[in-house]
């Protein structure tokens, strides 16, 4: 955490900061704006009725599935995007993956391997996987 009191970056409050020399291995839960610079391996989630911001920086990379209300790409990220809110893909964003949004806004030069699938904003999170038991 950013000592008491958030910075703001492109008028977002930033209360996490993982930097560019930080590699995450794991799952990565958080509530607030988080602003990634250095690299995640696994899935980034926003906490379920909490205001989150998922901030990537150009240097900034995630490999795993995002599920955060508001996303601001401009660095490079592998896995679906479950965005409630908004989607923004910056000029350096490099996604390959799904982008499930309701708003989405694109910059010039960013890049997208996958498809951008428009949802309501109830049907904006991740599917959750049912186990079916067959009888044998």
């Amino acid at each position: 955490m950013l000592k008491n009191k958030p910075i703001h970056h492109d008028g977002h409050a930033i209360d996490t900061l993982i930097g560019p020399q930080v590699t995450i291995q794991g799952d990565l839960v958080f509530s607030g704006g988080l602003y990634v610079e250095g690299r995640i391996h696994g899935k980034v989630i926003a906490e379920e009725g909490e205001r989150a911001v998922l901030t990537l920086a150009e240097q900034g990379r995630i490999e795993g599935e995002v599920q955060v209300p508001v996303v601001i790409l401009n660095g490079q990220l592998q896995g679906d995007v479950y965005a409630a809110e908004r989607v923004e893909l910056a000029a350096k964003a490099r996604v390959t993956g799904n982008v499930h949004y309701k708003i989405v806004e694109m910059r010039a030069g960013a890049t997208l391997t996958g498809r951008l699938i428009h949802v309501d904003a109830e049907t904006a999170v991740a599917p959750v996987a049912t186990l079916v038991a067959s009888s044998g």
